[in-house]
């Protein structure tokens, strides 16, 4: 095993016992330093950050990766406001479940405490450094990250930046380590690191998330890969339409709730096909079409089982044409990744009946799948979307982030 991630997990471990006795006004109090501290070493952070972006253009990264890598000064203080938020955000740490008072005498108490120790595994999204640092702060974890080499100077910086405002604070700095080999080794080491992880979350491209989930014998948090589709129905009004479909492919298209799929009513297609495709064309946005979508557009490819099923993260689309809201719902439940799926539809039964049977994270009637996001839910920040049933599902803000504890108080009973 890597002798940095044993020696960082070790550390991760003494210092997640600390924060157990760490107040909600010392954890606020932490954050608003970091707040305060990325705005301070702003430059030092994008002067990382080009160093990386010029490393990822010559190994011949996609733009849509390096978007997606890029720090500036309004991300940077994007990152600022959200701590901010963070901070004004309830502490879940201690909050109270369940009160129970037995016959017996016994006092039964379900309070909601920290995970522990996080380990984060990610790929080329240096924001998730800040965002995954702060959630862990707020709710009394220990976090340790490995993101990966396309981002390695960009994370160093952040973390730097970081251990700086927890010093100004008197908070442990092992807090928040890096792992700062990002070979495939240490990604290994992460997924067999029982002695000091409680969970595993893997954040980035479906390959990635993978292989964590086949070959971790850590618990993993899945976060999900982000095949979103949304379903124009016959009595969708095309100006909504427009605007939504815009806003949802191309307003940040390398992010994991951007659209990649649309599913059409067929009786949509007649009306406003052509004047729908042409207004797709002035996007620039490639598309990837079954039989009735390419004698409509002329530019459109045929497409096949791979496109239906791409996370295109780019300004492409596969389109398929149906006849009801059963079909659709039956095209997307084969294809989706679970994570955010839409329908757009003025009929309120096909509304209800595609928000009840499409099995995602997140459904949407007459609305962006852009909206998936921690922030925009209310959570400040999340560590990443899930798509899976168990423990958390959706933006996992703070209380995903925390498990349950029961304290029980007697005075003296013993069971018969």
């Amino acid at each position: 095993m890597s002798n940095e991630v044993f020696e960082k997990g070790q550390r991760a471990k003494n210092a997640s016992l600390l924060l157990n006795m760490k107040t909600t006004a010392e954890k606020n109090n932490a954050l608003v330093a970091i707040a305060a501290q990325l705005q301070i070493d702003r430059s030092v952070i994008i002067e990382a950050n080009q160093l990386d972006l010029q490393q990822g253009a010559e190994n011949g990264l996609s733009v849509a990766t390096l978007d997606r890598i890029m720090l500036n000064a309004a991300r940077i203080r994007a990152m600022s406001e959200a701590i901010h938020l963070l901070v004004e955000l309830p502490d879940p740490i201690g909050e109270v479940l369940e009160n129970i008072h037995k016959e017996n005498g016994l006092h039964i108490v379900k309070r909601r405490v920290p995970l522990g120790v996080i380990g984060m595994i990610y790929e080329a999204r240096p924001n998730v450094t800040v965002d995954a640092a702060t959630l862990a702060l707020k709710t009394g974890n220990a976090i340790l990250l490995r993101g990966s080499s396309s981002a390695k100077h960009s994370n160093m910086a952040l973390v730097s930046s970081i251990h700086t405002a927890l010093t100004k604070a008197d908070f442990p700095l092992d807090a928040v380590l890096l792992i700062e080999d990002t070979s495939r080794e240490t990604a290994k080491a992460l997924f067999h690191l029982h002695e000091f992880l409680d969970v595993l979350i893997p954040r980035g491209g479906k390959s990635l998330i993978d292989t964590v989930i086949r070959e971790a014998s850590v618990p993993v948090l899945e976060t999900g890969a982000g095949n979103c589709h949304i379903f124009i129905d016959d009595t969708a009004p095309f100006d909504m339409v427009c605007a939504i479909v815009k806003n949802a492919k191309t307003q940040r298209p390398s992010v994991c709730n951007a659209v990649e799929s649309l599913v059409i009513h067929r009786q949509f297609l007649q009306q406003y096909g052509k004047e729908f495709f042409a207004f797709l064309q002035a996007l620039n946005i490639s598309i990837y079409g079954d039989e009735a979508v390419c004698q409509l557009c002329k530019s459109a490819l045929p497409a096949n089982e791979e496109h239906f099923a791409e996370e295109f993260l780019a300004l492409c689309l596969s389109i398929k044409t149906v006849d009801s809201v059963t079909e659709a719902i039956q095209h997307i439940q084969t294809y989706s990744t679970k994570h955010s799926e839409a329908i757009l539809t003025m009929t309120q039964e096909h509304a209800d009946l595609f928000l009840t049977m499409v099995d995602a994270a997140a459904v949407y009637h007459n609305a962006s799948t852009r909206f998936t996001d921690g922030f925009e839910f209310g959570y400040g920040a999340e560590v990443g979307i899930s798509t899976q049933k168990l423990h958390a599902r959706g933006p996992m803000g703070l209380p995903a982030l925390t498990s349950t504890k029961y304290y029980i108080y007697g005075e003296g009973q013993i069971r018969g």
